[in-house]
């Protein structure tokens, strides 16, 4: 259920996000989601990508630091607060979500969010409890591929 993520840390400088992509292009590995966050020095890339061991390889050897990090990636229900829904397991309790962001992947009146909690296992527990789908590795690395 978790996922793995990569994270990269790059300049906050015009042209410094392609390079990574273009890394990710020549090794044919597909950018399935990503976010960046950015403070006025530098940018926090981070992204879930098709084929992550050959991704952070491919990144490592064209000398970036790569972190990876496991999320989840959660079914929301696609209406006006459904993310408040998910969020609310977790108001009151040890588990804290880090930060989280959107997967353009989902089904018919579900949304995909990725999530980073600072207690995974924990998490999925919570999630599972109250009928909260956690969305298998093999079809969020997979999705947007046709047969």
């Amino acid at each position: 259920m978790k996922i793995h993520q990569l994270s990269l840390f790059l300049e906050n400088r015009p042209g410094h996000l392609i390079e990574p992509m273009r890394v990710l292009a020549r090794e044919g590995v597909d950018v399935r989601t990503l976010s960046v966050a950015d403070t006025a020095q530098f940018g926090i890339l981070r992204m879930i990508v098709s084929d992550w061991p050959k991704a952070s390889q491919a990144l490592q050897n064209a000398g970036y630091v790569v972190k990876v990090t496991e999320v989840l990636a959660v079914e929301v229900p696609d209406r006006p607060g459904g993310l408040a829904e998910v969020l609310a397991l977790f108001q009151a309790g040890s588990i804290n979500v880090e930060y989280l962001y959107a997967f353009p992947f989902g089904r018919a009146g579900k949304a995909v969010i990725i999530f980073r909690f600072d207690k995974p296992d924990e998490a999925i527990e919570r999630l599972r409890t109250a009928g909260i789908n956690v969305v298998d590795s093999v079809e969020v690395y997979n999705s947007g591929m046709t047969a």
